[in-house]
């Protein structure tokens, strides 16, 4: 099938604005316009291959769209308090945009031109992280603050972009270097941590190239992210697992990188359980557990989607002390936070929380059924849930895509005749 430059160039567009949906500080300062820009481009690309749209195509998405809308009506309907109908239509725009890109890249392009472009756009991401960390040396004292409702961080002439002066312990101190940890052009360090990894990912195991893994894994430290360097640690193990019987040469190579990973690890997670960042760690600690609770009194229906409605209720749902023993007994850690009105970082559990325990659990299975990526599955699934547990980000369109894939290949069963995997 040819593929032309102006096909190339739309489509890495739409992959660009995709990743961005997940935490891009594009998205962050301007999310309804760039959500608008986003949907209409898409609108475009579908009409303009409309007559090329297949058959089973389209009556497998069709059911899929209609199944998933439901479940979000009905939530917003039976949710326990009421439900702010601007965040509903917000999610609306969240399915409705993942429908239509995966229906672009399934019918007129296949997964693995998908995936080329995925790791084009990431290659970006990390080459702009790469030079922004280092930037940070040179242009530290040039920062101004930029401000939007909710967020606000610095930026060296809108190139580069760091933590605000409000967000503690941005800047670390490590052997003696100070850095401040890389966010690139996402809103947090955290964020960034997944698209690399992804991208390390990409390299590592589907593309098979080498060539960029030692600095990817570096610029993955500069983050400082817990959750990405434990990520990192795991691709490196079954890394070595995999080139154990193809490249002996290569072996050597992993496990010396291993050794100073695991060291700042290592470092990084006493001070979240004993230092100065403790307070990071009980806010993981306490988004992954309260929500549950939260869900466990409301198991059906949840209490809905509506982030500010969600935060009232989570402000006065109180563990009661004999849970609170069962969690400290059993994660072997003690549990400090009795509440809070932030939202949770931590996706899986808010959308238990928020949608009930059947229509989670039914999304996360439908990711897990997903076709887009079907080489080393599990490494792929390692890297979305632990980065998704740590950053409110799974009911965003860039992991959505990945939850219409597996409902798509659900109904196609009843409405083709075949199943395609391309």
């Amino acid at each position: 099938m040819f593929y032309s430059l102006r096909e190339k160039y739309t489509d890495n567009l739409l992959v660009l604005l995709l990743v961005f949906t997940g935490g891009g500080l594009l998205f962050v300062f301007n999310r309804n316009l760039m959500y608008y820009i986003f949907t209409a481009l898409l609108v475009i690309v579908i009409l303009l291959n409309f007559f090329k749209l297949k058959r089973e195509l389209t009556n497998s998405i069709v059911f899929t769209t209609i199944s998933i809308l439901s479940l979000f009506i009905i939530n917003f309907f039976f949710a326990v308090s009421e439900q702010s109908l601007d965040k509903y239509l917000y999610y609306l725009t969240v399915v409705l945009s993942s429908v239509m890109f995966y229906v672009h890249f399934k019918n007129n392009r296949g997964n693995q031109i998908f995936l080329l472009r995925l790791n084009f756009i990431l290659k970006i991401i990390f080459l702009h992280a790469l030079v922004n960390f280092i930037a940070y040396f040179f242009v530290n004292d040039q920062l101004f603050e930029i401000n939007s409702e909710y967020y606000s961080c610095k930026t060296y002439n809108y190139l580069f972009y760091y933590a605000s002066d409000e967000i503690n312990l941005s800047v670390m101190n490590l052997f003696g270097v100070e850095f401040c940890r890389n966010q690139g052009l996402f809103w947090e360090p955290g964020v960034l941590q997944i698209y690399l990894n992804l991208f390390f990912f990409l390299q590592a195991f589907i593309l098979k190239q080498n060539r960029w893994l030692f600095l990817i894994g570096f610029v993955i430290l500069g983050t400082y992210s817990t959750t990405g360097i434990l990520i990192l640690i795991g691709q490196l193990i079954y890394l070595f697992i995999q080139r154990f019987n193809e490249n002996k040469l290569f072996l050597p190579i992993i496990f010396l990188s291993f050794i100073p990973i695991y060291f700042v690890f290592s470092i990084n997670v006493e001070e979240k359980l004993r230092g100065n960042r403790v307070f990071s760690f009980q806010k993981r600690l306490f988004d992954f557990t309260q929500p549950l609770f939260i869900a466990a009194a409301n198991p059906l229906t949840g209490v809905g989607l509506d982030l500010d409605q969600f935060q009232k209720l989570r402000y006065e749902f109180y563990i009661d002390n004999e849970s609170l023993e069962l969690i400290n007994e059993t994660l072997g850690v003690s549990l400090k936070a009795a509440g809070t009105s932030a939202g949770s970082a931590n996706s899986l559990t808010f959308l238990i929380a928020a949608m009930g325990f059947p229509t989670g659990i039914l999304f996360v299975f439908m990711f897990l059924r997903q076709k887009i990526i079907n080489d080393h599955r599990l490494i792929f699934y390692f890297i979305v849930f632990a980065s998704v547990m740590a950053e409110p980000l799974f009911l965003r369109p860039f992991f959505f895509v990945f939850i219409i894939s597996g409902f798509y290949y659900y109904f196609l069963k009843f409405t083709g005749n075949s199943v395609d995997t391309s």
